[in-house]
C-alpha cells in the first residue's frame, strides 16, 4: 500500500509546535549564543579564546546538564543522565565551582515545581521570595548521584595524559557497569597545557635509538589516536579548551588594544570581524594532527567592555 506524499509533507504540526517538542527533547548542551552549533556525538569541538573568557565555565555548564538526570521524583530536570569524563591538564579545577552550579541547577528546578504547584493549588501568595527559595532545598541523594556520573582525571604531563587514555577503556567500563549508564562526554581542559614543555624538550627515542623520537606532532598524533579508539567503542562527544596564544612579542593586553583600535578605525562591530582582524587575537599552535581531528571550533573574544564576543568555525564555515 503506497503512502501519500502529499500528507508525509504537509506533516500534523505547526513551527511553533515542533520547535517546542524539539527543545523540550533535546535541551540546549550550552549557554546562548553556543547552543546554535549543531552538534552530535562522534564531533570533537575545539574552544579557543583566553584566560578570562569562560572556557572552563562553558564546560562546567555542560557537564551538568549531562549528569543530571531528565526527571527525579517528578519533578523535570531535562538532563542526560549520562557520565563525564573530565581531563584537568591546566590543573585548575574548581570542584566548589561545579558543585555551586549543580545546587543551582537542582534548587531552581524544585523552586519551578513548587511555584507550578501552589499556582495550580491557589497557595502561591502566602509565601514571598525568601520563603520560596529557602523550601526548594537542595537534594542531596539526588546531588551525590549526579557527582558519581562526574569522572575526574588530573595530569602534570603529556606522559600522565597518554598514559590515562590508554587506561581510560578499562576504566570506563567499570564504572559504566557500576552506574548504568554510558558517556556522552569527554572533556579536555586544556588541549595545550603541554604545549611548552614539549616545546622545551629536545625529541629523545623511547625504548631504543630503532624507536621514532617523541615530539610534539608524535605526542598529537598519540593523543588523537586514542580519541579515535574510544569513538569507534563509544561515540561521545569530545570538548576541549586551548588557551589562545599571541603573536611574537604581544601580549594578552596589547593584542587587545590593538583589536580595539583595528575595530574602531574602520568603524565595525564585533559581527563585522574579518580575518585581519582576528589575526591580531588568535594564532594557531597545535600541530597539525590536532588540528585535522577537530570537526567544530569555536573562538571566543573578549571586547574592551568584557562583552564575549563568538565566532564558530564549522568544516571550513564560520558562524557569527
Amino acid at each position: 500500500m503506497e503512502e501519500n506524499p502529499r500528507g508525509w509533507i504537509h506533516g500534523d504540526e505547526t513551527a511553533k509546535a515542533m520547535l517546542a517538542r524539539v527543545l523540550t527533547e533535546r535541551p540546549f548542551l550550552f549557554l546562548p549564543p553556543l547552543h546554535r552549533v549543531p552538534l552530535r556525538v562522534g564531533n570533537v569541538v575545539e574552544i579557543a579564546g583566553p584566560s578570562p573568557s569562560a572556557k572552563s565555565q562553558i564546560l562546567l555548564h555542560a557537564a551538568v546538564h549531562c549528569i543530571l538526570p531528565e526527571e527525579w521524583k517528578g519533578i523535570r530536570f531535562g538532563g542526560l543522565e549520562r557520565m563525564v569524563m573530565y581531563f584537568d591538564l591546566d590543573c585548575r579545577f574548581d570542584v566548589l565551582r561545579l558543585s555551586q552550579i549543580l545546587k543551582h541547577r537542582i534548587m531552581e528546578a524544585y523552586k519551578s515545581a513548587n511555584s507550578t504547584y501552589w499556582e495550580d493549588n491557589g497557595e502561591y501568595q502566602k509565601y514571598d521570595a525568601t520563603e520560596i527559595t529557602q523550601m526548594c532545598f537542595c537534594d542531596d541523594e539526588l546531588f551525590l548521584a549526579c557527582m558519581r556520573r562526574f569522572l575526574y582525571i588530573r595530569c602534570y604531563s603529556s606522559f600522565e595524559f597518554l598514559a590515562a587514555l590508554k587506561a581510560m577503556h578499562f576504566h570506563l567500563q567499570r564504572e559504566s557497569e557500576a552506574l548504568g549508564v554510558g558517556l556522552h562526554f569527554l572533556m579536555i581542559d586544556s588541549i595545550g597545557a603541554f604545549y611548552w614543555i614539549d616545546r622545551a624538550c629536545q625529541p629523545m627515542p623511547i625504548g631504543g635509538s630503532k624507536r621514532k623520537n617523541l615530539s610534539l606532532q608524535n605526542v598529537a598524533e598519540a593523543v588523537v589516536q586514542e580519541i579515535c579508539k574510544l569513538l569507534q567503542t563509544q561515540p561521545v562527544l569530545v570538548l576541549a579548551t586551548k588557551a589562545t596564544i599571541f603573536g611574537a612579542g604581544t601580549s594578552g593586553n596589547d593584542a587587545q588594544r590593538a583589536f580595539g583600535k583595528w575595530c574602531s578605525e574602520r568603524k565595525m562591530d564585533s559581527r563585522t570581524l574579518s580575518k585581519e582582524g582576528e589575526k591580531l587575537l588568535y594564532r594557531e599552535y597545535m600541530p597539525s594532527a590536532w588540528q585535522s581531528f577537530v570537526t567544530h571550533r569555536m573562538k571566543l573574544y573578549l571586547m574592551g567592555n568584557m562583552e564575549h564576543f563568538l565566532r564558530i568555525h564549522l568544516n571550513g564555515c564560520s558562524l557569527h
